[in-house]
């Protein structure tokens, strides 16, 4: 695929853009598990007894936003050998505003196939705020702290990070897919549901935590422009100190992350379960170093990948706005598919999943089996995005 055009956006690296990818594809199994696992089950990791199966599937999808966000980060500052400052900042904030109106707009009409409204929540339009919504303020964020400097915003990243989970002991308690009471400020902190005529708003990934996450990614740009051995080098020690210090405080469980482990009746699989269930909704300390960790390792190898699979992956991780719009709405529109089959009406699957009716769905083969569907059909599309990002300079493709 690499050998057939080249990308003008030499800015780009591979190592990135193949992280992003792995990522993107791992993301769309844990939405496909949302619309085709069986309805009304609700499996917390924290369940002593959880299937092992699904506690990987489950588990191995944390990597997803924390990655892609930190990401997200990194890509703004290797832009600024191309651009100002000044151009950069206005570039990201039109960007990070764009992200959210997509999220509102386009992402919650995915979920649901009900722009107008739905009964289930009493007749508001449902906007669930969730990757892009983070993702969309941490740039806007970005765009105004990036004029402190990369070192600046390592720093206060690193103090968000560090130090948002003991605010979070002090923070006011919501309630995400609750009675929209909730008000607007503490959604900022940790998950819960608010009303703003006519949108009955879940946030389910609180901006601060993320905002952190960004300015880390950003402020450690400069590890991708070192010469490739110490590059790497870095990254691997950067990786495996983050892992060392998830298992000292999580073995501690002093600070870190709100759950904490116990020992567990069921034996060794359970106790290993549990140390490993940390928070995502917010972010803990502890869930941030557990996945950023293992992800810079990986990062440090992926120059050493080559062939068919890493240029896929490449391809996937250039195009990932493409990827994120459209995989939402294939996999709705064959969960509706699959519930007719079942014996549903399509009105009954029309809804967000946690509303879907109680016996619908399938086993986690059938997930996986549906997850390597959506793929193979995102392919094709995902390849001609990719080709004509690769080729053409518009203005309007850097908003895909």
């Amino acid at each position: 695929m690499s050998s057939t055009f080249k990308d003008i956006r030499s800015y780009r690296l591979s190592n990135i853009d193949m992280m992003r990818g792995l990522v993107i594809i791992i993301m769309a199994l844990d939405h496909v598990r949302d619309y085709f696992y069986f309805s009304g089950t609700s499996l917390s990791l924290s369940d002593p007894a959880i299937d092992g199966g699904y506690y990987i599937t489950r588990w191995i999808t944390h990597f997803c936003a924390p990655v892609f966000v930190f990401l997200a980060g990194t890509s703004v500052g290797l832009m600024q050998e191309r651009r100002s400052r000044k151009e950069l900042s206005k570039f990201i904030l039109k960007r990070g505003i764009w992200l959210i109106f997509c999220e509102i707009v386009l992402i919650s009409t995915a979920l649901t196939f009900r722009p107008l409204g739905d009964e289930m929540t009493g007749g508001g339009i449902f906007a669930f705020l969730q990757v892009l919504y983070a993702l969309g303020i941490s740039m806007i964020a970005l765009s105004g702290l990036l004029f402190l400097g990369a070192r600046n915003c390592l720093i206060i990243g690193a103090v968000i990070l560090l130090g948002h989970n003991f605010i979070g002991g002090f923070w006011p308690e919501a309630q995400p897919f609750s009675q929209p009471d909730d008000p607007f400020w503490v959604t900022l902190m940790t998950p819960g549901t608010f009303l703003v005529i006519p949108f009955y708003t879940v946030v389910m990934y609180p901006p601060i935590p993320w905002i952190g996450v960004i300015l880390i990614g950003y402020g450690s740009s400069f590890i991708f422009k070192k010469e490739p051995s110490e590059r790497d080098a870095l990254l691997r020690k950067i990786g495996f100190s983050f892992i060392g210090a998830f298992i000292v405080l999580r073995f501690i469980g002093i600070y870190g992350d709100p759950n904490t482990w116990q020992v567990q009746e069921l034996g060794l699989f359970s106790i290993v379960f549990d140390f490993f269930d940390v928070t995502k909704y917010p972010p803990s300390l502890l869930f941030l170093l557990m996945t950023l960790g293992p992800t810079a390792i990986l990062c440090s190898y992926a120059y050493q990948i080559s062939g068919k699979i890493k240029d896929i992956l490449v391809m996937f991780g250039r195009v990932p706005f493409a990827f994120y719009v459209v995989h939402f709405y294939l996999i709705h529109v064959l969960c509706v598919f699959f519930g007719i089959w079942q014996g549903y009406e399509a009105h009954q699957l029309a809804h967000m999943f946690p509303f879907f009716p109680e016996g619908y769905g399938t086993n986690l083969i059938g997930v996986y089996l549906v997850w390597g569907l959506v793929i193979a059909m995102m392919y094709p599309f995902c390849k001609w995005v990719y080709k004509v990002k690769s080729q053409r300079k518009d203005w309007w493709l850097s908003y895909l």
